[in-house]
Formats: structure tokens, sequence, C-alpha cells
């Protein structure tokens, strides 16, 4: 270990052997919980399809299904022949249920002193007006509308305005550079875009429309820019192609009669990196991924009418889209809405809102949660944090200290955790606790949730009862991923290939006595990156466009904060100096072309990158050495100094 590095505790496999806190639910939470007893996860073992059928029972159907499930692997259809809609079941039953009144949305912008009380009235009233609009620009059923927003009332009604006339989404997160956006809009051959002129972080206005324009110079499907007026910052607006969102939701209809989707027609587009380095667009239908979202809000945030729910997590990630717009709306959930950033003003802003709001069940990423514990528990102690009732992780494993500062601070000592493991991939939450009935253990995201059957496997596809290994899935569910948009071949290879008629979702696990369930992060590579999938290959795609580069490496590395930051091993081309400028601008550079997410932690200049006979770059080695580790074996290499000269870089750098 060189000077000045600071060991960070690993989430190995010997510490978590040897976590032996267990926490069960108290008797007072269990007697007001929806999910009791064991008795879903025996009515689904008992006839897993009869047990689907009645979670989708409720959803308001316009037909019912004529069949549960047609299973051809790898492709699956639920309730076929079921017609339903997705903005209808979010919006108009609960209207008709006299739950008008009630607020959908408390919306906090990052500005100090902005706010919206928004009620599902409200929002049933501009999602219909939104789809007037929609259709008034050409936009029909299965036609693709990409999303790119701030966190505001409208990319929530966006979303549900596409549903609503059977347009296919894509939300693009709106920290992505143009380049990305750019890249997914002519996959989803998006024929309309919806942004903003900009949208606040920490105190500064993002340009999003400026990074709009610059993406839509080369997206040739793009007919119409809707933008809405957030930021209210100097932008240009093209005639004909771009249009101010307020001057037609001005004359637009208040009404627009919801489309019948089949149960199989596609809701939306979500992309997600891949290890070949160009996104993966993930297909969710309508009629699964609803059932998916509905039930799971229910069993294991415990949701009741008096909840108010807050999900941290951007629309631009799935995480947003099923529990912040469809699965709590379909619910007709009170939840809390924020655009900005957890630190600004200051770094009590979360616990403000929480106070201010009376916020009861609280969703946030590990990557957030570590941030909380470095600052300390000062900005925690001056705010009335007492209306919480129940926390939940998502993102990525949370280790286990990061567990229990939560559970005393946060939680203080009286609300269930529940971590929760699923995928942009997966639609819904898979493996989760049911905070009523399920003892807890930091680190673990305990068991399958009924319904759900997962299996810890080896290489060879034999199951391990005890131990560590690879999470595959054994049989469909409702909200799984029906392809990758244009694509079916990449599917199967990428999610049927590893194992016959068995779904692998990449993540490696370990089963200990109890049959709990801990997830030990990605065996491909991809990099989990503050929660969110990065590929190694996109990195290193972006490194070696700039000019200066030959060849490139990418890794993730222990974070503190992010769980896995980026690093990166890159060779120059020949008259260009390693130098802290050079740094500087393939940093920027990597900005530029995927977003600040992708931001390397660290560069690595070396004039060679250590390689099997093959010619394969040995990842293993070089996570090894930018993270200070003793090196293991190096017997495989064609030459083996390049790994020492490597080394010694890295620690003249750190020390």
């Amino acid at each position: 270990m060189s000077k000045g590095i600071k060991e960070i505790p690993k989430l190995t496999v010997d510490a978590l052997l040897t976590e032996n806190r267990v926490f069960k639910p108290s008797a007072e939470f269990t007697k007001q919980a929806n999910v009791k007893n064991d008795s879903l996860h025996k009515k689904a073992a008992k006839d897993r399809l009869a047990f689907w059928a009645e979670c989708a029972e409720k959803l308001d159907w316009f037909k019912p299904w004529d069949k549960v499930l047609e299973w051809k692997v790898p492709f699956s259809k639920w309730f076929v022949g079921g017609k339903l809609n997705a903005s209808f079941n979010c919006l108009d039953r609960h209207i008709k249920a006299g739950l008008g009144n009630k607020t959908a949305i408390f919306w906090e912008g990052e500005p100090a002193g902005e706010q919206k009380i928004i009620s599902y009235d409200e929002a049933y009233k501009q999602v219909n007006k939104l789809a007037n609009v929609f259709k008034s620009l050409g936009i029909k059923k299965g036609d693709r509308v990409a999303i790119y927003m701030p966190m505001i009332p409208e990319a929530a009604y966006a979303m549900l305005a596409c549903s609503r006339i059977g347009a296919i989404h894509t939300v693009v997160f709106g920290g992505f550079s143009a380049d990305a956006l750019r890249e997914r809009m002519n996959d989803a051959q998006a024929k309309l875009l919806i942004t903003a002129d900009g949208g606040y972080r920490r105190g500064k206005v993002l340009p999003l429309k400026d990074i709009a324009d610059e993406a839509v110079a080369g997206a040739p499907t793009i007919k119409h820019v809707l933008v809405v007026k957030r930021a209210k910052n100097n932008i240009t607006m093209h005639e004909k192609r771009d249009l101010w969102y307020h001057e037609l939701m001005g004359k637009a209809k208040d009404f627009c009669e919801p489309e019948h989707m089949d149960a199989e027609d596609v809701l939306f587009i979500l992309y997600t990196s891949g290890t070949t380095g160009k996104p993966k667009g993930i297909i969710h239908t309508t009629g699964g991924y609803l059932t998916g979202v509905t039930n799971t809000m229910q069993w294991v945030f415990d949701l009741k009418s008096k909840d108010v729910f807050w999900c941290t997590a951007d629309v631009g990630w799935v995480t947003g889209h099923s529990y912040f717009v469809y699965g709590p709306m379909a619910n007709a959930a009170t939840q809390v809405m924020y655009e900005g950033t957890p630190d600004f003003p200051e770094r009590n802003r979360f616990w403000k809102i929480i106070e201010k709001y009376k916020v009861t069940i609280f969703y946030t990423a590990p990557t957030a949660i570590r941030a909380f514990m470095k600052w300390g528990t000062k900005w925690v102690e001056d705010c009335k944090l007492t209306s919480l009732r129940l926390l939940g992780s998502v993102g990525e494993p949370i280790n286990p200290e990061a567990w229990i500062w939560y559970h005393l601070n946060i939680g203080k000592q009286k609300c269930p955790i529940v971590d929760t493991w699923w995928q942009t991939e997966t639609g819904c939450i898979l493996i989760a606790p049911l905070p009523g009935i399920t003892a807890t253990k930091p680190g673990s995201a305990t068991k399958p949730l009924p319904g759900i059957e997962t299996v810890v496997l080896d290489d060879d596809g034999k199951e391990i009862k005890e131990g560590g290994g690879i999470l595959a899935i054994k049989s469909p569910w409702p909200s799984m991923l029906r392809g990758i948009w244009r694509d079916p071949e990449r599917y199967k290879k990428t999610y049927w290939s590893r194992w016959p008629n068995t779904y692998f979702p990449g993540d490696g696990a370990k089963k200990d006595e109890d049959g709990y369930l801990w997830l030990l992060g990605r065996v491909d590579d991809i990099m989990l990156v503050a929660g969110h999938n990065i590929s190694t290959m996109e990195v290193e795609s972006a490194l070696v466009d700039n000019p200066i580069v030959a060849e490139s490496a990418v890794v993730g590395i222990t974070d503190e904060l992010k769980g896995q930051a980026i690093a990166a091993f890159v060779i120059l081309k020949e008259g260009n100096n390693p130098s802290e400028e050079s740094q500087n601008i393939l940093k920027a550079h990597v900005v530029k072309k995927i977003g600040a997410i992708a931001r390397p932690e660290k560069i690595i200049f070396t004039p060679e990158l250590p390689k099997t006979r093959s010619g394969k770059i040995m990842r293993r080695l070089l996570r090894d050495i930018a993270e200070g580790r003793a090196l293991g074996d190096v017997t495989t290499l064609a030459d083996a100094s390049v790994v020492e000269s490597l080394k010694s870089k890295y620690e003249d750098k750190e020390g």
C-alpha cells in the first residue's frame, strides 16, 4: 500500500460470511403490514400462474386476458389477449373512485421556496392535454417519443401522456451528453423530443436545450422538439421544429380517450449499458410490467393510502419509472418529487424535505447513504424525521456498515429497511425483504419475492445450495424485459445463452445457511458507478475517440461513496506526453461523449497494457494495480514486467 492511500473495507465474501446481525420486524409493524405471513409465497409455490393472474386482477382491464402465459424460450407473453392502458390505471380509475382531490405529487424545486402540490385531478388534466398535444404533432400508437427532462412534473406527465395514446417513450437521463442522447434517439427512431430550456443542479442551470440541439442535429427522425420553460435561460428556438410546451398546452383539450392497449404492446424502451459499448434498448410491455410494479409497491413498501412515499431516483433510470411514476401512481400514492441534489444549498436538504412533507417511506441509493455517512450526523440531528416508518435501498449492494448507519441515524432503530435487488431488465423488484415478516441482515437483499424463482449456480450451471456463484432466474415473471429493441439476437445471447432456459442477470451472489442472498456485483465488464451501469467498452471507446489516445483499458475500482469508480489505463500516441493537462482533457472528453456519470476517477498513462498471449487485456490485474493490492498470478502474461511498471507508476502517482 503506497503512502497516502487509505485502505477502504471491501465487501468481500469473508466479510459476508461473518455478518451475523439480524433484525426482526417488530410485532407492531407486522400487525399493520400488508403482508403478515407467508401465504403469498405458499400461493405462488402451489400455482405460480394462478398467483400472477390474481396479481394482475388488481389492475383495471378493458378486456380480460385469454391466457396467463405463453412461453417460448426466451420470449414470453403475459396476459395474452388482455386490453388495458397504463395511464388509465395510474389516473382515471382513481378519479372514478373519488380520489381526485388526493395529492399525487409534492414537487420541490432546487431553488429555495419553489414547490407545487399536484392533485390527481390536476395530474389527470395535464396528462390528457399533453396527450392531445402529442396527437396534434402527429404522434400515434407505436411511435417513439424521447424525453430529456429535469425532475419536474412535466417529465411524469410526458410518460403518462405517451402511454395514454399508445406511444412508446424512451427517457434519457438529463445528465447524459448530446452524443448519448443522439445515439438513443437514433436507435429508437424517435419522432419527437420533449425537453426543457434548462434544469437546476447545485445552484447552476444545466443547458438541456443546448445539449438537445446538438443531439437533434444528428437525429434525422426527430420532427419536433417540445420545450418546457423551466429555468428561463437563453436558448435558440428553431422555427417550425421547436415548439413551446406552454403555448400548445394552452390550446389543448382537457380529455383524450385512452388507447386500448394489448397487454404485450410496448410501454417503453429504456437504454442501459452493454458490454459491447452500444447501449441496449430494454423493452417493457404494458400488462406484465404494470402487474409487477403495482404489486411490489404493496408488498415491499407496505404502502398505505396515508403514506407519503419518496423515491429519490431520477425518471431517467428504471427506478424512477417503476417506483416514482408507474408503481406508486397505479396505487394512488402521494409522493415527493425533488429536482436537485441532497447537498444543496446545504447537506441537510433531504432531511428538510422529509420533515416538511412528513415522508413516511424513503427509498434511496447506497451511494447517497455513504455520502450522508461521510458528511456526519450533524446534518440529520436538527431535522425531525419522526414521520418515517420504512426505509429502502436500491441500485447496488449496500455494505453492512452503511446499512447500520441508515438504521440508527435515519430510521432511529424503528424503521424496517428493505434492501432491494432488481434491474432495468427485470422491471420491478425481484429480491427483497417483506417488511412485516422477514428478519433482515445488513447487506443482504434476503430472499426472492413470491412468484420469483432464483438459484445460485456455478460456471457449469450446477446449483449451489450454500456459498458463492452466479445469480440466475429459473422461470419467467410478468415484468421481465421482452427483448432488446431491434436486436433479438443480442437479447438471446446476453441473457439466455449461458445456461439452457435460464435467465442470466450478470450478477454474482452468495447464498448463506439461512437461504439468504448476498449480491456481489457484476460478473461481466459492466461497472456499477453510483448505482448506474456503465460498460468498460463504452468508456474505452470514448477515450480512444480522442486523437491523442492510441489504446485504453477501463476497470471499475472500489470507491467509498460510489461503490465503484472508473480507472482508465491509457496509451498515448507518439508525440503526446503524459501530464495533468492530458488527464483533464481526457476526463472532459469522456464527459462530452457519455456524460458526467462516466468521468474517470483516475487516468494512469502507460506505454503498454498487460495482455495474455491471445491478446486479451488482463482487467483483474489492472484492478489490482489501480487499487494498490498485491498482484496475483502473472504467469499467463506475455510480458509480466509490464505489470510491475504499471504498479510503480501508480505508486509514484499516489505517493
